[in-house]
């Protein structure tokens, strides 16, 4: 999942940062994370409890780790694909299993969210979840309630996808995603299509749909959004559930008036996980196996949820992670709103071919 990573604070990440001057025989980890991704305060204590040399680099796309990962010699015991990412690279033989007699920690997953995860890492053989998150409707709730009145439907994808609503938001200004792997499975799932449908001549039909509200919709872009809705650029957004959070937060801060606001739709929507995976050609794998280990513990997992503004699938980690988070179930959904949700999927290739040529047609309006 092509997604911009928020950049949350002081910049750890200068290769090595954590490492020091060590003994040639100390042990070490290299580890090849998104920007700004980590609690800087966990890796600091997982040094000193471990004496553990930490290298720590950093990359801003999943296409930039896959092209590192597939040389087939990354040079990193630890790397962070998203989900549809990993499923790829699994296909590619990229990685090692996890050794789960390593991992006793992995006890506090939730079964569910596992299970998610499991469609594309069957049997949960390569991938430790770490954060996670859903696309979602942000919006501005004055905006859309002076476009739309009270009765808005900001809970249901009718809001995007039927022109008489989104027609009526173009003069406050509507985004979505510059995404053709996010965006076209929900018009796919809208329409009763399977959202990682095969057939080519489905994406036609999510075309047409897309084709009948793309005069209203102001720009396709995957981070743009973020500052233009909490600057009251626009007023609707369909983005990640984090970034709202977030900008959410940097609006309060500015002092600006606006408010931001989201709801995961009643219909459902895309679950996306990053993980944690050990390179083919890894060398440090008990290293790779403690940090895991010790990222595993809720009392580890938790402050890093507070400090990125995701949800972590560490049902024992949850309770002790802040309400703004653990209880807006728009961030993190309820069991019974986890069974709406769907993992994304690595398409055969007509049928990739088939959602491009769509993408073009509707990103050109034709």
């Amino acid at each position: 999942m092509n997604r911009l990573k928020l950049l949350l604070g002081t910049t750890l990440l200068a290769s090595g940062l954590l490492g020091g001057a060590v003994q040639a025989e100390q042990r070490e980890l290299r580890v090849y994370n998104w920007a700004d991704y980590i609690l800087p305060q966990t890796l600091t204590d997982f040094k000193k409890q471990s004496g553990i040399k930490l290298t720590w680099d950093i990359f801003d796309t999943n296409e930039a780790l896959e092209a590192k990962l597939l040389t087939g010699n990354s040079g990193y015991d630890l790397v962070v694909p998203s989900n549809m990412f990993l499923a790829k690279q699994i296909e590619a033989g990229a990685f090692q299993k996890l050794d789960h007699s390593k991992l006793p920690n992995w006890q506090h997953l939730d079964p569910a969210l596992l299970k998610l995860l499991a469609a594309n890492d069957p049997g949960n053989q390569y991938g430790v979840p770490y954060m996670y998150g859903t696309v979602l409707i942000g919006f501005n709730p004055a905006k859309v309630k002076a476009a739309l009145g009270d009765d808005a439907p900001v809970d249901s994808w009718d809001l995007i996808f039927k022109e008489e609503n989104i027609s009526k938001l173009k003069q406050c200004g509507v985004a979505l995603l510059d995404s053709p792997s996010e965006i076209l499975p929900l018009a796919l799932h809208y329409l009763g299509l399977p959202p990682n449908s095969s057939e080519p001549k489905d994406y036609d039909k999510a075309a047409a749909l897309m084709l009948k509200i793309r005069p209203y919709i102001a720009y396709f872009h995957s981070a743009k959004y973020m500052t233009d809705i909490a600057n009251g650029d626009i007023c609707v957004a369909v983005g990640y559930s984090g970034s709202f959070y977030q900008f959410a937060n940097r609006a309060k801060e500015a002092g600006s008036g606006v408010v931001i606001d989201w709801r995961l739709p009643k219909e459902g929507a895309p679950i996306w996980f990053d993980t944690f995976a050990i390179p083919k050609d890894a060398k440090n794998i008990d290293e790779a196996h403690e940090f895991l280990n010790n990222l595993l513990k809720p009392d580890v997992i938790a402050p890093i949820s507070d400090f990125l503004g995701y949800p972590n699938p560490n049902q024992d980690a949850m309770p002790l992670v802040g309400a703004a988070i653990r209880d807006n179930h728009d961030l993190t959904p309820t069991a019974e709103q986890q069974k709406t949700l769907y993992i994304l999927e690595p398409l055969p290739r007509a049928a990739e071919r088939a959602r491009t040529r769509a993408w073009t047609k509707i990103k050109s309006g034709t």
